[in-house]
């Protein structure tokens, strides 16, 4: 599990592609320290598995799903990924409880800059527009925020971003066009998947219609 609070932006020193396995080896710098075999860590919110440790670079093997999946499929050498190592017991949570399982990916549709503070629009494929909800949380390539808009006639979301976020993270560089992974709240998941069930079967709908006279 993740907190969604970026630790630092990491940069991939090498790319192997064999069998049908990507291999990212990541430059984790200081993050890398006490990093063991197998331990999970969050790229671009992508929860991947430590497969070799080198001093401060990390090899992360990335299936095919889940490049079919996520952003990471266009990762070059030498791009920046946002990385956040796992939650321990102890830690602070100051964001949400992010599982790193990444939903799909959302286009950059638009950039909207008020002085220090931006405001950025995405495109999010209709079917998982149900569970992005005004004031919920949602997961920008593994950075927590807060929805500050949702435009559902034109299947998009909005997020605001202070200085800090743009600076810490690689959304301070991205541009219009550019994917971003997009991880939903699974709670929210749940309760509308729950509420579709419910309204889309008669008889336990009048059961519960029933119920409630």
């Amino acid at each position: 599990m993740f907190t969604g609070i970026v630790q630092a932006q990491c940069a991939v020193v090498q790319i192997d592609d064999n069998e049908g396995i990507r291999s990212l080896s990541v430059d984790l710098g200081d993050l890398a320290t006490d990093l063991e075999l197998g331990a999970s860590v969050a790229n671009n919110g992508v929860c991947l598995t430590a497969s070799e440790v080198s001093e401060s670079v990390v090899r992360f093997d990335v299936i095919q799903e889940t490049l079919q999946l996520t952003n990471l499929v266009g990762v070059e050498v030498g791009d920046q990924v946002n990385v956040e190592r796992s939650l321990k017991f102890g830690d602070e949570l100051g964001g949400h409880m992010v599982s790193g399982h990444v939903s799909t990916t959302a286009t950059v549709s638009q950039i909207e800059t008020d002085g220090a503070n931006r405001t950025m629009w995405f495109e999010l494929a209709p079917e998982h527009m149900p569970f992005v909800l005004w004031k919920g949380w949602i997961a920008v390539d593994g950075i927590s925020l807060t929805v500050s808009g949702v435009d559902r006639d034109n299947h998009r979301f909005a997020v605001s971003l202070i200085p800090e976020t743009l600076a810490r993270t690689t959304l301070g560089r991205i541009e219009v066009g550019a994917k971003a992974n997009i991880e939903l709240d699974a709670q929210t998941q749940a309760i509308v998947e729950t509420v579709r069930g419910v309204l889309s079967d008669p008889e336990l709908r009048s059961q519960i219609l029933g119920s409630a006279e």
